[in-house]
């Protein structure tokens, strides 16, 4: 059996390790773990919630402490020796919890920096110096601008969530970082799903990368139970009410397009005896934070979120996920219902599709290979224009025709 001690790492993490009440590696720290301890880059596809976080903060920790003596008030000040960039603030403030926990027995010493916030305490701590800085790309390059940043001694490059990165128009920043960094350095690229701008940034950044997959691309959780309810745009709002009275709706986050649009629906809800509270990027952090405190407590049951929240939000006992608006890109269907069944819990994900959004609908049915369930069994059901059978994948056609040679 495949153990954290027999990946190579030091006594040090271990501990730590065993702190946190983690037993055995999952599938993606048990590939990347020792491709990055051999000094390797790593191209990694996983989705969220498969322990990716610990796969590349744990060996960039271990390169980090070796030969680095105690310190003490005399010490030099630390200087930025990796950088991890990552696209939200929360998924930037959750890598660095992780960090303190992995690194608690440990000298080493790290910073979150992101926008939304004063830069006074950035600007102190990047003054008293750090070795591990977790960041947000515009808020980076602006302290970077103001001569606060100095990223010269940079030896391990990390992107996670590259993807989502590039879907928040975070590419040419990220370029721009790459330009603020040694060339000779480990790199390090993380993202859920692999379209061919992702594979091309990848050859920006990584030399001769060893490729870690541990899931099918884009894959939905077998422990989903999915449904699609066909009602109109105006009657959505009182759908989403009764199903919260009737449903047995532990906790739950329900997914809006647009920043006004989950605005709009928690007063919309609250009229109706609900209690909500919204996260979008219009919020202030500290907005942003109590409100997912709320959730992660259970003082709020209901979260009402755009796509800021699709990844970074580890909270096991979400029961629900609505999408209230189906998105754009097919991608982030998955990574919302992933919110749902996680630490081996069953979940339900039930989507709102107004007769307008039957293309967006069949986008998601392609991507993951199979038509969801409809679900008529409410009084605003409208009839679909046309017969709604998605094309089945390579995947789900090898399967099926595997099963026929059976």
């Amino acid at each position: 059996m495949t153990t954290f001690r027999s990946l190579g790492l030091a006594e040090p993490l271990l501990r730590a390790l065993d702190a946190c009440g983690y037993d055995t590696p999952t599938p993606i720290q048990a590939q990347a773990i020792p491709a990055q301890l051999a000094r390797r880059d790593v191209l990694g596809c996983a989705q969220t919630g498969t322990g990716k976080t610990a796969a590349f903060c744990l060996p960039i920790l271990q390169h980090l402490s070796e030969g680095l003596p105690a310190r003490n008030k005399r010490s030099p000040r630390p200087k930025i020796r990796a950088l991890i960039l990552t696209p939200t603030r929360e998924l930037a403030a959750q890598i660095g919890d992780n960090l303190q926990s992995y690194g608690r027995h440990t000298p080493l010493s790290h910073h979150v920096i992101y926008g939304g916030v004063s830069q006074r305490r950035q600007v102190q701590a990047l003054e008293r110096g750090f070795d591990v800085l977790v960041a947000c790309p515009g808020r980076l390059l602006d302290l970077h601008g103001q001569g606060y940043v100095d990223l010269s001694a940079v030896e391990h490059l990390i992107l996670d969530e590259a993807d989502r990165m590039l879907d928040m128009g975070f590419i040419h920043d990220v370029r721009r970082v790459l330009r603020l960094v040694p060339s000779k350095r480990q790199g390090l690229l993380f993202s859920a799903t692999m379209p061919a701008a992702i594979v091309k940034l990848s050859r920006e950044i990584l030399n001769d990368p060893v490729m870690v997959e541990v899931t099918p691309q884009a894959t939905t959780v077998e422990k989903i139970q999915q449904k699609v309810m066909i009602v109109p745009q105006a009657d959505k709002k009182r759908l989403l009410r009764e199903l919260i009275h009737t449903q047995d709706v532990e906790r739950a986050i329900v997914f809006t397009r647009t920043k006004r649009g989950a605005n709009r629906l928690v007063q919309q809800l609250e009229r109706g005896g609900i209690e909500a509270v919204a996260i979008h990027g219009n919020k202030s952090q500290n907005a942003r934070q109590r409100a997912l405190d709320a959730f992660r407590d259970g003082r709020m049951a209901i979260l009402v979120a755009t796509d800021v929240a699709s990844r970074g939000i580890d909270v096991d006992d979400i029961s629900h996920v609505f999408n209230y608006d189906l998105p754009h890109e097919p991608e982030s269907y998955v990574h919302r219902i992933g919110r749902t069944a996680r630490a081996g819990r069953e979940g339900i994900a039930i989507a709102f599709c107004d007769p307008d959004e039957v293309k967006n609908l069949r986008q998601i049915e392609r991507l993951i290979g199979e038509a969801i369930e409809v679900d008529e069994d409410h009084e605003w059901h409208t009839a679909l224009p046309q017969a709604r059978r998605p094309a089945p994948t390579t995947q789900r056609r090898h399967a099926r025709h595997s099963r026929g040679r059976r």
